[in-house]
């Protein structure tokens, strides 16, 4: 049985990315950066004891279009190539050592393991009765 992450949950994240970039351009993409980052690794570590890596991948892509719409809208009259050499590394943005977190770098852990966390009802039964 496989557990995906739910449309809603999706298109809560997509709402605050789109609510991040979607403001005015008067901050800095590293300000930025770290809001975004902040919700992206919260949500993907959630969500990563599920069958994800597709929806992980679209959320990066999303992401990345959202944030370069925002550096062209911000830089509109400079041209791509400058945008590209000045706040991107192999076209994923960054500024000031600070990187845009990439959804699809989180390794998916199935199965986690819980330990004792999740008592025995066998146990409990035979405390019960003696």
């Amino acid at each position: 049985m496989y557990t995906y992450p739910s449309r809603t949950a999706l298109a809560t994240v997509k709402a605050k990315v789109r609510a991040a970039t979607r403001r005015s351009t008067n901050q800095n993409l590293a300000t930025l950066l770290h809001r975004l980052n902040i919700v992206l690794r919260g949500w993907t570590n959630y969500h990563r004891h599920g069958a994800a890596a597709r929806t992980f991948a679209f959320l990066s892509a999303f992401t990345w279009r959202r944030v370069w719409c925002w550096l062209c809208h911000k830089y509109s009259k400079t041209g791509m190539g400058v945008l590209r050499r000045r706040h991107t590394r192999k076209w994923w943005p960054e500024q000031d050592e600070l990187r845009l977190f990439k959804p699809t770098s989180v390794a998916i852990t199935r199965y986690r393991y819980r330990g004792a966390a999740i008592p025995s009802p066998w146990e409990t039964t035979t405390k019960a009765m003696t």
